[in-house]
């Protein structure tokens, strides 16, 4: 490495213009993002694997460039000790380069796409193609509120195409503690027009569709028919048992979430997917709870960022279902405590005699949810 020569930018330019030859050897989801101008991209492992296909001359002046220098340098030793003997590396790589203001090759069409997410473009897990798969999903968030904030906010920045929201309340001053898509000058407007201005305001390119109105078993199936992932951001047990059958009858993934005083649940229930093999809310909870045992928000309070907290994971969960990426929490339940910082998990199988997604068992219908979970 000692041998390895490092030239500035500004003289690779002008040797590159005297002949040389300049070779970006980012991957190729870094060079989506610009590269020095003329260079020629080749992935450093391409290049080290077969330097002959793409420099037949060893001879040839070689100029290396990356993105800071480092791995510019470690090819350009790679290829010394290939026989090629004029080889530099350059120095600060292409950042250095830009600014410098040496002219740069910019993918031709949608700067914006490019310089909004270039740090997730930079993910070779994610890149151009999973970036396009995002922006061409659409999540639908039921509840603009303590969940559906964070939530929102960071699928809307994280280049999620569609956002459908649904939620029949407004703006209180009390729901500013936890619900960070409002604010003050916004009391009294309904939530989800609250949620589209600020969401807009961070990303336009994400197409925001609002609902105000309350889910129910008549619009249930029509708010949901074509969502890639459902997040349940409610905070009541009728919409959660609600948005589970339905999702289980056409086969959508449902991310769930729910929060209570210091503490917070997360889990992915895919048993419309897969049947026999992910269980669903009723598997967690074939009955609710009674009332008394589950009070809402408004009447056992909650800590305001315990609901920022699950949201996310809500909203990480939605990403990697798009993406394909990882492993989601299905079949697991996520246990936050936010008074001891700790975080727990519990296994949820699926339940073989679900009432709603057992195998070979057909969809019983819709209920009267208020009333079920009212215990009616």
């Amino acid at each position: 490495m000692a041998d390895i020569i490092e030239i500035l930018p500004a003289e690779a330019s002008a040797r590159q213009q005297a002949g040389a030859v300049l070779v970006d050897v980012r991957e190729v989801h870094e060079q989506a993002l610009g590269m020095a101008r003329g260079a020629l991209g080749v992935a450093r492992a391409s290049l080290e694997a077969t330097p002959a296909r793409w420099l037949p001359d060893p001879h040839a002046e070689v100029l290396l460039i990356c993105q800071t220098g480092g791995r510019s340098a470690q090819a350009a030793a790679t290829l010394q000790a290939a026989g090629y003997g004029r080889v530099a590396s350059v120095a600060g790589g292409t950042t250095r380069w830009q600014a410098e203001g040496l002219p740069l090759d910019v993918p031709e069409g949608d700067l914006d796409f490019h310089e909004r997410y270039s740090r997730q473009l930079r993910l070779p897990e994610v890149g151009p193609e999973g970036q396009r798969r995002l922006e061409a999903a659409r999540v639908v968030l039921i509840g603009a509120g303590g969940l559906g904030s964070p939530a929102a906010y960071y699928l809307a920045a994280a280049g999620v195409g569609t956002l459908v929201l649904a939620d029949d309340d407004v703006v209180d001053r009390s729901n500013l503690q936890r619900q960070i898509l409002h604010t003050e000058a916004r009391i009294g407007v309904a939530k989800v027009d609250s949620a589209a201005a600020a969401l807009a305001a961070l990303n336009p390119r994400t197409r925001i569709e609002t609902h105000p109105l309350r889910v129910r078993a008549d619009n249930v199936e029509a708010l949901i028919a074509t969502a890639d992932v459902v997040i349940d951001g409610a905070d009541n047990f009728a919409a959660r048992y609600l948005l589970n059958d339905a999702c289980v009858k056409l086969g959508k993934p449902l991310v769930y979430g729910a929060v209570h005083r210091f503490d917070g649940q997360a889990s992915v229930f895919d048993a419309g997917r897969r049947r026999g093999q992910a269980p669903c809310y009723r598997c967690l909870f074939p009955e609710p709870p009674p009332p008394e045992a589950a009070p809402n928000c408004a009447e056992a309070g909650v800590l305001g960022i315990v609901p920022g907290v699950i949201g996310l994971l809500q909203a990480t969960e939605a990403i990697k279902l798009v993406l394909g990426l990882g492993e989601t929490l299905s079949g697991r339940l996520l246990h936050f405590d936010a008074l001891r910082m700790r975080f727990r998990e519990t296994r949820l199988p699926p339940d073989s005699d679900c009432p709603v997604c057992a195998p070979g068992r057909a969809f019983p219908g819709y209920i009267d949810y208020a009333a079920f979970c009212a215990g009616g």
